[in-house]
């Protein structure tokens, strides 16, 4: 193969990647929704869950239904979260696992994101208040 085609080729799954973890992100929702519903037999997938399966097939190069090491190590972000995402170590991970990796992901995130804003509340100062962080300007 050439480099040329190695190098579009390496893009393309990059990308593929990319769109798939974005995917699998955006299904959150339709998860906590599947939670809340109990025991509902059949839900409809979202174009969400949608995209991110159509992106999982096209990263599983030889249609096992599953990814192997091999076909993620060129997608170097899921290739480092292999193995906290493969969670029954089998050494292949599955459309189940990726989102259920993506689930934990932006669980993860938002906590982050939670505790930063508690934190900067706490703070005695910011830039929307003029008394705060500095002395105040003298008045006449």
């Amino acid at each position: 193969m050439s480099q040329a085609k190695k190098t579009h080729r390496s893009t393309v799954m990059k990308a593929a990647m990319g769109v798939l973890l974005t995917s699998a992100a955006l299904l959150l929702p339709t998860a906590r929704a599947d939670e809340a519903a109990g025991d509902k037999q059949e839900t409809q997938l979202s174009k969400g869950e949608i995209k991110a399966q159509q992106q999982f097939k096209m990263l599983d190069f030889n249609h096992d239904g599953k990814l192997s090491r091999s076909e993620v190590a060129i997608i170097p972000k899921l290739a480092a979260a292999f193995d906290e995402t493969d969670t029954d170590k089998d050494g292949f991970v599955t459309y189940e696992e990726v989102r259920a990796y993506a689930i934990k992901y932006r669980a993860a995130r938002e906590k982050a994101k939670a505790a930063e804003a508690a934190h900067a509340a706490a703070q005695p100062g910011d830039a929307g208040n003029p008394g705060a962080g500095g002395a105040e300007p003298e008045r006449k």
